[in-house]
């Protein structure tokens, strides 16, 4: 029992806040119905071919990308929580009108809208998180958000698919009523953390943190780490976005049912991250950030990678066991990366840029991977992903490189100020 308890070590002692989020993020999860069933909505119910659905998906990017920087530019401003009320309170008002429209290209483009709203709320999040931890607690923290999200998505994707066939407006409605009162907990409940990137970081092994004057791209150009980091996980978010968009289609050519099964499978995903968080997260702990996104990269080329040769039934239920606790590795390593090579004044830009950039990988996916299953098959397809990946993986592990020289040369010079 001692063993079991041990576990949860990481979400001990962490901010009340962290709490709050994550009771949040487990009710906005719940009832997160429109995302996983986005493609059969735009290829069934509206009708588009795959490859014109792809190109929809990846040409919404073209709308995120200002609407994301334009939001991390406000929370930088005016602060994390209202920009949290503000923009999604916008995309609840969005997703309750669309189940009051039919399928249509209109419909489309209201979904669009709301995930533009949120976008835009995204870069305050991220720095209401940032702001609210430590170095020393983020990684417990984030992990726990993490878990948090895929305990209500264990369960949101199941309803969804319940509801999509005959009830497809309930599919909206509820995820705007859900989204609504995890609005209410945050605005509610925890307070506005802007205050926070004007107090001076004294500890030197946090410099990267400090607040410093300048454009987000000067700030950049003094972090080649992660920018380089940022370059190279985008490949693995192409890589992850397949998950929303060739599986399905692989399981509608594979599978009777297969819209029924992919539901299944999303929940399977959701469960495994319920279970298997804590265990992951104790295991890495130790483990410096690169290197976990190393061993997240290759379980990615793998789990992916596998659909190219193995895809009955039992196959994917293992790709996705493999694929999904690399997706728990890489979520629990990024956004701590990040948030500590991230000076506190420009959190909500850097979370907008870096974001975003990571995001396009997720944009790009289906439209150049709807490309290529049309010409050469899903099952190719997949090897392209796993051939894409492991390339990533040999530059990660590059940079890991590079990384372990810079810190030995900052802690020299820390050694040398305090001798």
């Amino acid at each position: 029992m001692k063993k079991i308890m041990d576990l949860f070590s990481p979400y001990r002692g962490l901010p009340k806040e962290i709490y709050i989020l994550f009771v949040s993020r487990v009710v906005n999860a719940m009832g997160c119905f429109v995302m996983p069933l986005l493609t059969f909505i735009l290829t069934d119910k509206i009708g588009l071919p795959v490859e014109k659905a792809g190109l929809y998906m990846s040409a919404a990017s073209l709308i995120y990308l200002p609407a994301g920087i334009i939001g991390g530019k406000l929370t930088d401003m005016i602060g994390r929580k209202k920009m949290i009320v503000i923009f999604d309170s916008l995309a609840v008002v969005t997703y309750l009108a669309c189940g009051f429209v039919e399928p249509s290209i209109n419909l489309m483009y209201m979904i669009i809208l709301a995930s533009t709203f949120m976008t835009m709320a995204g870069p305050a999040h991220d720095s209401l998180v940032a702001d609210i931890t430590t170095p020393e607690n983020r990684d417990g923290s984030y992990s726990l958000l993490y878990m948090g999200w895929n305990l209500g998505y264990a369960l949101g994707p199941i309803i969804g698919g319940m509801l999509y066939k005959n009830y497809l407006s309930l599919v909206f409605i509820g995820d705007a009523i859900t989204a609504l009162i995890s609005l209410s907990l945050v605005a509610l409940f925890v307070k506005e953390t802007i205050n926070v990137t004007k107090v001076d970081i004294e500890d030197k092994r946090r410099a990267n943190e400090r607040s410093e004057e300048g454009s987000i791209f000067s700030v950049l150009l003094k972090r080649p780490v992660l920018v380089m980091f940022t370059l190279i996980t985008f490949w693995y978010n192409f890589a992850y976005s397949q998950w929303g968009f060739m599986l399905p289609i692989q399981a509608n050519e594979n599978l009777a049912n297969g819209a029924q099964f992919y539901t299944i499978m999303a929940s399977f995903n959701g469960f495994i991250v319920i279970i298997f968080t804590p265990l992951i997260t104790k295991l890495i702990m130790n483990i410096k950030s690169l290197r976990k996104m190393v061993i997240g990269g290759i379980l990615y080329a793998v789990g992916f990678g596998m659909l190219g040769i193995l895809n009955t039934l039992v196959y994917f239920f293992i790709s996705v066991f493999i694929f999904t606790i690399g997706e728990i590795v890489l979520s629990v390593s990024t956004m701590p990366f990040i948030a500590n090579h991230t000076p506190a004044s420009h959190r909500g830009r850097m979370s907008s840029v870096l974001m975003l950039t990571l995001g396009m990988g997720y944009s790009i996916g289906p439209a150049v991977m709807g490309r290529v299953i049309s010409l050469a098959g899903v099952a190719k397809g997949w090897l392209v992903i796993g051939a894409i990946v492991s390339i990533a993986v040999l530059l990660m592990t590059r940079l890991e490189k590079f990384e372990a020289k810079k810190i030995q040369e900052q802690e020299a010079e820390i050694y040398i100020e305090t001798a």
